[in-house]
């Protein structure tokens, strides 16, 4: 197995520190900053005799080392600072991803590509027009970071392990995600049961402001611990073929109503990538919140020309 991972600073860089400790294969770290992956790679390396792991961790400003990558995931792009919403990063980042993807296309063009680069939805949808790969093979990750901190907030509210929180959250990587309370239990009771509607509704605003929250406290940069903890559990899934059922951002053909858009919805994951969309039933009010995103997703996507 072998992994690449484009982008060296934070995200990248710790989620090919968690690859290498979950021994998934051989991993290549790309960034265009010189001896940055580098430098990273071989600190990586020299921790493996204490984390006992043997995979080759390689850093290049090049993209001829990722050659035949299994899997590449894509972190690529600036990122937030204070006052910025993802949707600001648009233009900038499409340029980039779209050289990178160009890029990684030629070297693995049997890959499965892992998107992380914000705005999420869209940079998914640019990385499938541009690759031009089948749907199975392009997932966005956003949810399952979205998911992990809802059951966060939802664990610190009720004292419980997180172990025992459940949820789903969809839609669109930014302001309109779609939180599924309703979808919600904990050790399989449902969450309305066990917290008022008042402090539910703080915990689903606390969620939808979650990266925002991050950055406001770093001030110079965005969230990297969670991302790349949420990377590493789709790719535990597809590397095990476990077909886990996870929160991701994929392409719609006629699921939930909609047509040729990314955006987060409930999937199986397996070996093949993408393996099947689960469509669960929702109420008036969720199929209307998840249309919303999906209608501030397509806005991002038009004017974007290939």
């Amino acid at each position: 197995m072998k992994i690449t991972v484009i982008g060296a600073g934070n995200v990248g860089a710790t989620t090919a520190q968690r690859l290498a400790e979950k021994e998934f294969g051989d991993i290549v770290l790309v960034d265009i900053v010189e001896g940055l992956p580098q430098g990273k790679g071989l600190d990586l390396m020299e921790a493996g005799p204490i984390y006992n792991y043997d995979c080759k961790i390689i850093g290049t400003n090049s993209y001829e080392e990722t050659d035949n990558s299994d899997l590449v995931v894509i972190t690529s792009g600036l990122p937030r600072k204070p006052g910025m919403s993802r949707d600001d990063l648009v233009k900038v980042n499409t340029d980039i991803v779209k050289s990178v993807v160009g890029q990684v296309v030629e070297k693995s063009p049997d890959a499965i590509l892992i998107v992380v680069s914000n705005p999420l939805d869209v940079m998914t949808y640019v990385t499938y027009k541009v690759s031009k790969f089948p749907r199975e093979r392009v997932i966005g990750m956003a949810g399952v970071l979205d998911t992990s901190r809802m059951r966060n907030f939802i664990a610190m509210e009720l004292n419980v392990s997180v172990e025992n929180v459940h949820t789903f959250v969809l839609g669109g990587h930014g302001d309109t995600m779609v939180p599924l309370a309703r979808y919600t239990t904990v050790a399989g009771i449902p969450v309305t049961e066990l917290i008022p509607e008042d402090r539910l509704d703080a915990i689903v605003k606390r969620t939808r402001d979650g990266g925002a929250e991050i950055v406001s406290l770093l001030k110079t940069g965005s969230a990297f611990y969670a991302p790349a903890a949420s990377i590493v559990e789709m790719i535990d899934s597809i590397v095990k073929d476990k077909k886990k059922i996870l929160p991701c951002t994929v392409l719609c053909n006629g699921e939930y109503g909609f047509d040729d858009i990314f955006i987060g919805l409930p999937v199986k994951l397996g070996k093949r990538g993408l393996e099947q969309i689960i469509e669960i039933k929702l109420n008036k009010e969720e199929s209307e919140a998840l249309k919303k995103s999906a209608d501030a997703v397509k806005k991002l996507c038009q004017g974007i020309s290939f």
